[in-house]
């Protein structure tokens, strides 16, 4: 059953495509069923430009613990650079 949760968000950052990097102007969180990752669900990332076509997008699929592991690493280091004067 797809649980048809998801939230977009406007970012501003890079993504290495197929092809060359590219710039990345949204993010597409969701919590739903995987193309890739063999689990019935997974957290699922795109990071996408719609302007620049199909080509401009990286996906990532985790399962829900690695999902919080990577949210709370992001954190931290988010915290250090803040800490350390570096934002």
């Amino acid at each position: 059953m797809c649980t048809m949760i998801v939230q977009q968000i406007a970012i501003e950052g890079s993504g290495k495509g197929r092809d060359d990097w590219f710039n990345v102007r949204q993010a597409s969180v969701s919590y739903d069923h995987p193309f890739h990752v063999p689990l019935e669900h997974a957290l699922n990332i795109d990071f996408v430009n719609e302007a620049q076509g199909p080509s401009a997008r990286v996906a990532v699929e985790l399962n829900a613990a690695s999902a919080r592991a990577l949210a709370e690493t992001i954190l931290a280091v988010l915290d250090r650079a803040d800490a350390g004067g570096y934002l």
